[in-house]
């Protein structure tokens, strides 16, 4: 496999999920307002995913995977993506708060995988995608990840880059 393939193969997977990428964007964009698990507690005491995880950040995050789906002709992948990267995110912030790191603060490894493995887990049925372009949206996920959060935080969209 030459060079100019593995590139071909990492566009193409960055493209495709682009649906997740943005949604997982969107929520943090766009949230705010009433906290997705209803400021409740969970077993161990601590809250359950914590206020930065907003019923409004939920709903942006799947209506902005839709219409990239949309805009790239699959939305039905788009849904699926959108939905999959906020759950996903979701389920990232309640193991954080499990091991007691705050909203806001990095876990690294987490941060960058959680909204993707979760847009994988849910859009797997339905997106046509070859597994070495999965793999390398996987490898290429940490620079984009830094990027953006450099961007968001320039905008003044987080307080913080990371």
């Amino acid at each position: 496999m030459s060079i100019e393939d593995i590139v071909m193969l990492a566009a193409v997977g960055v493209y495709r999920f682009l649906p997740a990428y943005l949604a997982n964007a969107s929520a943090l964009a766009f949230g705010g307002g009433r906290a997705l698990d209803g400021n409740r507690l969970f077993l161990d005491g601590k809250p359950l995913l914590g206020s930065h995880k907003t019923l409004r950040g939920f709903a942006a995050g799947i209506a902005a995977g839709t219409f990239v789906g949309l805009v790239q002709g699959d939305a039905p992948v788009g849904l699926a993506m959108g939905f999959g990267a906020v759950l996903g995110d979701a389920v990232g912030a309640f193991l954080k708060r499990r091991l007691s790191i705050p909203p806001g603060e990095p876990f690294p490894g987490l941060d960058q995988f959680d909204f993707l493995i979760g847009a994988y887990a849910v859009s797997f049925p339905i997106l046509a995608l070859p597994p070495a372009s999965v793999l390398l949206v996987f490898i290429c996920t940490p620079a984009i990840h830094v990027v953006s959060n450099y961007v968001s935080c320039a905008l003044g969209i987080k307080k913080v880059p990371w």
